[in-house]
């Protein structure tokens, strides 16, 4: 499946009706990159889909946030960054493309992107699980008391993803 539930929706916002439901919302890279002038960007950043390195001493990886929807089986996901320690990040760039990787142990990382639905997520700390090659890493959010943090253990309803889905789609700073 795409990430989009076909049978749409009618949007609380614009009044129009979505004929998809966006699952998956994700930004291109960290926020830490939003800092670095343009003219010094080609000479302070490496990036690729999956990982970023800033001034040599920065590291990131991109990962996916799953968050259950109840009566659904298929997840609601954030593409979103974390920021690891560089011995975290030689490790999984090391385990890149070697099968089995799914069985490393969790690491920590700080997630450098910004939900504007969950207040301030900026270095709010989540557990990093290497995924099967080809998958991107499974973020899970530390403080158990955390809105997203609660949304990622018990799940959410289909309404609450039609409310992310008209909040996002008219704030264009997360892309689908």
């Amino acid at each position: 499946m795409s990430g989009e539930l076909q049978s749409g929706f009618s949007c609380g916002v614009c009044g129009e009706w979505h004929d998809s439901l966006p699952l998956k919302y994700s930004v291109k890279a960290p926020q830490a990159v939003t800092s670095i002038p343009l003219d010094e960007f080609e000479k302070r950043v490496v990036i690729t889909r999956d990982q970023c390195v800033i001034d040599g001493r920065d590291f990131y990886l991109r990962g996916r946030i799953l968050v259950p929807i109840i009566g659904l089986d298929l997840p609601f996901v954030w593409g979103v960054w974390a920021e690891i320690s560089p011995k975290n990040f030689i490790r999984a760039n090391d385990l890149w493309h070697l099968p089995g990787r799914e069985q490393e142990p969790p690491f920590p990382g700080w997630l450098n992107t910004e939900l504007p639905l969950f207040g301030n997520t900026i270095n709010l700390e989540v557990s990093v699980q290497t995924q099967v090659v080809g998958q991107r890493p499974h973020f899970r959010v530390s403080d158990p008391v955390h809105p997203l943090a609660i949304e990622q253990q018990n799940g959410i309803t289909l309404e609450r993803a039609e409310e992310i889905a008209e909040t996002i789609l008219h704030a264009p700073q997360i892309q689908k």
